[in-house]
Formats: C-alpha cells, structure tokens, sequence
C-alpha cells in the first residue's frame, strides 16, 4: 500500500508535532515534512507535491490563505489538496479559504481518528463539509438579502440543482442518494456532471457556488 503523503504547515512547533505523531500512527499515512511559514509551505509543497497539506491561517511571511491561492491554481500540483486548520470554526478566513480552492477545513481540537480519516477524505478528492460546520460558515457569511437568480445555474437540471443543493448541505453521495431516493452511483455521477458544467474545483467550490448564486440561503441547508 502506497501511503498518502501530507505535508503539516502551522506556525507552532508544538501543533506540527502533536498532528505528525497523530498521524503517523496510521500505516498508510506519512508526514513528508513541516512548514512554519506559509512561503516554507509553499516551496515544500512544489518541491515534495503532497497528496494533502494541512495548512493553519495565521502564519509568517504570507499567511496560508494566501499560500493556498498559489497552490491550487498550479497545473502541476493539481493531485495536492489543501485543508484549512483553524482554532475557531467561525474563523473569518475559512470562506475565503475555500473560495480560495481549499477543499475544506479542521478544527485543531479534531479528534485522532477523525484527522486521520479527514486526511483519508481529502486525498480522495471529497470535501471537508460535514452539515453542521457548512450551515454556520454560510449562514455567518451570507448577506440578509436574497440574492439575484444567477446565470451559472442555467446549465443545471432541476434534478441537478437538488443534487448541488445536498451537495451543499454537507451530505456525502450516500445521504444523497437517500434523501433524493436515487442509488449512491447515481448521486456521484450527478455530483461529478454537476462539477464539470460549473467549472467547479470539487465540492467544497460546488458548496460556495450554491450560496452565492442564492440556490441556498440560510435557513434551508437542512
């Protein structure tokens, strides 16, 4: 078994070491090298080309918001995913990290088990977006107003706007499947179709598409 490579870049000594350790104890995990500045996780990031890098906010130099703009447009890192650490879920950079391309984010009082699997979930290609966590960032970044229809919806088909809907709610293909009595092939290939008619990233960029353009609004993600 070939194992998932991250690459762990936070400002604190400390943290790095308590997420390597945690994450080396999974035989198919290895921590490739650390960063304590967003330029370091940077140039490790071109140099090694991790399958996931674990980046914190507020870091030296340039910040990991902005390490991740560099990353994610890259064509030649286009296989490394990027996953927002953050002490505080309500952290105001966390939707322009994902606008950013960030394929979701962790709380750093994450559990061992859940940041070993969360690491499992990115390499993959899947978005951080538990329902819980994906309701209040969009109800805390959402204007009040209701906005205007958007254009970009247009491609989609009514079914198609359901699936990005639960996309957005944070639901994974299986609960899909379940709430729009489909089969979970069916929602991953609606998933996948919807991706690639918006130009979408993955899903965390299906999850901010579907607030801005008003498919969603506060109070019905549920």
């Amino acid at each position: 078994m070939t194992a998932l490579r991250v690459l762990i870049a936070d400002d604190q000594h400390l943290v790095r070491a308590g997420f390597r350790s945690l994450l080396e104890r999974a035989p198919d995990i290895e921590v490739v090298a650390e960063a304590a500045d967003g330029l370091q996780a940077l140039a490790l990031t071109r140099e090694l080309r991790p399958d996931v890098v674990l980046m914190d906010i507020r870091m030296p130099g340039i910040d990991g918001l902005e390490a991740t703009r560099r990353i994610v447009p890259d064509p030649e890192l286009a296989g490394v995913h990027v996953v927002i650490l953050t002490t505080f879920v309500m952290d105001e950079y966390i939707f322009a990290a994902l606008r950013a391309g960030a394929s979701g984010f962790l709380a750093k009082d994450i559990r061992p088990d859940e940041l070993r699997q969360a690491v499992r979930i990115a390499a993959a290609g899947d978005a951080l977006l538990s329902p819980d966590v994906t309701r209040r960032v969009v109800e805390y970044f959402s204007a009040p107003a209701e906005p205007a229809p958007d254009p970009r919806l247009d491609v989609l088909t009514d079914r198609e706007r359901e699936v990005l809907a639960a996309v957005a709610a944070g639901l994974g293909n299986a609960e899909i499947a379940a709430r729009l009595h489909m089969s979970p092939l069916t929602a991953k290939t609606h998933v996948t179709r919807i991706i690639a008619k918006l130009g979408a990233r993955d899903r965390a960029q299906l999850v901010v598409i579907a607030y801005e353009s008003g498919l969603v609004t506060p109070g019905r993600l549920g």
